[in-house]
């Protein structure tokens, strides 16, 4: 009786959740694709300007705040954060208002040089969307937290064209350090029935090739270069996150109309063109492709700053009130950061690999999904690089420390064993501090170490008053042998 009670509550409980994520997936996928195919005309459209398109960003990102403030502040930044605000905080209530506003100035942002992405928007709008259905059919919070974790999941596989890595970061990127895995069936039905719904309608999406250079022997000096970078790129995705905060911050300070504060960090964008050159606004699907072709001139010509140059063009687009995701820039800056890394450290024929590794492990680190990176380092590249991503990615999502450019993600583990930390809490107000062992042993070290300083004193000062005392008697000596 027991195990008849067990595996049909298992069965109807499937059930349920397969026709449910399937059907949110359908709609959340054929949703997102209006949204792509909106922004991909929008894109197209620009070709009719009789100036660069550009010129139209301060304006842009003006009414970017204007309708965001007007009409849905939930809509407001990179969209991802307030989606795991609202399943952390309201059981998933999201107000359907943020659909139509994500999507209308996630495009003006991108169509006029804002740079940012199109993956929070998908985030948004499929939570969203899931969100509306829940309240439709009268849903339970925890049906419907389920139900918009699914809409997460399909939003990331309709934008990023990797069906298993979108689902999984849309379970993964809520809490640091466990998967809802009462999800995981649901999430990767929403995610590919969204993902081949988008297909259906028409989606395209870029795949990389780029396993012809690689080896499937071991080959250790490229593993150790690989473990280097890894540090690097946790690095880079410690800059992004302190960047993205640090003007946020510095701009909300500003004793200025949020519209003209859109208004002047449009023209601030547009000033550095002729110094740094136009390549950094919008998307810059281009330039992550020419980091992967060997054969592409562009990509021996790209400045070593140009990640550099992405993040503070991101951060100033975000922090202004403009409207998009994080993740593409994420992409353009991991993707260009391991070319330069790859030129330094690696052979010409390991610059695609360095940006590939770039691209998945810039994006472990900066919002704490290594999982969901390795398996789209697959889905993107290969399997071949799939080895040293999995090396790359884990260490850059180590080195990047308790942070992360989505805030409100809750965090259940701690990245080394010395630390101290307060589970349970958003990333950003949790409390870390070393713990009690290392704590005393460094207390024991740092009076250890002054002990020895006090006897490395003291030998000094007796060495001093020996000398002193010396050149006191030769003196003395001198002046009778002087006098005699």
């Amino acid at each position: 009786m027991k195990v008849f009670v067990e595996h049909s509550s298992i069965l109807l409980s499937v059930t349920k959740w397969l026709i449910l994520s399937s059907g949110v997936g359908i709609v959340i996928g054929a949703i997102v694709t209006l949204f792509l195919n909106i922004l991909a005309y929008g894109e197209h459209a620009r070709s009719f300007l009789d100036f660069p398109y550009y010129y139209l960003l301060p304006l842009g990102l003006a009414l970017s705040v204007w309708l965001t403030r007007k009409f849905a502040p939930d809509a407001q930044g990179h969209g991802t954060e307030k989606v795991i605000e609202a399943v952390h905080k309201r059981s998933g209530k999201i107000d359907v208002a943020v659909i139509p506003v994500k999507l209308l100035t996630t495009v003006i942002t991108l169509v006029t040089g804002g740079s940012a992405g199109k993956e929070g928007p998908g985030a948004q709008i499929g939570a969203g969307t899931a969100s509306a259905i829940s309240n439709l059919l009268r849903f339970s919070d925890r049906d419907r937290k389920k139900l918009v974790i699914c809409g997460i999941s399909a939003g990331f596989a309709t934008v990023f064209g990797t069906p298993i890595a979108g689902a999984i970061f849309g379970i993964e990127v809520l809490v640091v350090g466990a998967v809802m895995y009462e999800v995981l069936l649901p999430s990767f039905v929403a995610g590919f029935s969204a993902f081949f719904t988008a297909q259906y309608l028409g989606a395209h999406y870029t795949y990389y090739d780029i396993s012809y250079f690689q080896h499937y022997f071991i080959d250790l000096v490229l593993i150790l270069k690989v473990i280097l970078g890894g540090i690097f790129f946790g690095l880079v995705a410690w800059l992004i996150i302190a960047t993205l905060k640090q003007t946020e911050t510095a701009v909300h300070k500003i004793p200025m109309n949020p519209y003209f504060k859109a208004l002047a960090a449009g023209l601030l964008l547009i000033a550095l063109v002729p110094i740094v050159g136009d390549h950094y606004f919008g998307l810059g699907l281009d330039t992550i492709s020419q980091t992967m072709n060997l054969e592409s001139s562009a990509s021996q010509s790209l400045p070593w700053y140009t990640f550099l140059v992405k993040i503070f063009y991101t951060a100033v687009t975000l922090g202004s009130g403009g409207s998009g995701g994080i993740i593409t820039p994420i992409f353009y800056i991991g993707a260009t950061s391991g070319h330069w890394f790859g030129g330094l450290f690696g052979s010409e024929h390991q610059l695609a690999l360095f940006a590939a590794l770039g691209f998945v492990s810039v994006l472990a680190g900066a919002t704490n999904a290594p999982i969901a990176a390795t398996v789209m380092a697959m889905e993107l590249f290969g399997m071949d690089v799939a080895h040293y991503a999995a090396v790359s990615i884990v260490i850059s999502f180590l080195v990047s420390g308790h942070r992360s450019v989505f805030p409100s993600q809750k965090i259940q583990m701690r990245k080394s064993d010395l630390l101290k930390i307060e589970f349970g809490e958003d990333i950003e107000h949790s409390r870390i501090d070393l713990s009690e062992e290392p704590r005393r042993q460094i207390k024991n070290i740092y009076r250890k170490v002054q002990l020895k300083r006090q006897r490395y004193k003291e030998r000094e000062q007796r060495q001093r008053r020996r000398q002193q005392r010396i050149q006191a008697e030769a003196e003395e000596a001198a002046e009778n042998a002087f006098e005699e």
